[in-house]
């Protein structure tokens, strides 16, 4: 006879969301080049924990611009570890700097 079985957990149980830090990440321009068109939450992946398919929670994330041209767009068509080492040659700062900076500046700062 088999033991009872155990209760699945739900699917990214411990993914963090939050609107209005979304809001926060979205009232900024651009992180990489400082447009203010079509601002969208940008989930990064690296370091994140989530595999494929799966969402970062909403502190790993940056504002990036959207549109068919936009560096979100980008971001995803070129691969995120390629965007980001791009991105981190032109600046010297990485995606990690980027999103620690939106973290301690969110007002959900608090909540981390």
């Amino acid at each position: 006879m088999l033991p009872p079985r155990l209760a699945k957990k739900p699917k990214r149980e411990s993914r963090w969301r939050s609107q209005k830090h979304c809001n926060f990440v979205r009232s900024h321009a651009c992180s990489v080049c400082g447009s203010d068109v079509a601002i969208e939450v940008a989930h990064v992946r690296l370091g994140s924990g989530a595999g494929m398919g799966q969402k970062p929670s909403d502190w790993h994330a940056v504002s990036l611009c959207g549109g068919p041209n936009g560096c979100h767009r980008l971001q995803h068509t070129q691969g995120e570890r390629t965007f980001w080492d791009n991105f981190q040659r032109e600046t010297n700062l990485t995606y990690q700097d980027m999103i620690d900076a939106f973290c301690k500046a969110s007002p959900c700062a608090n909540e981390i």
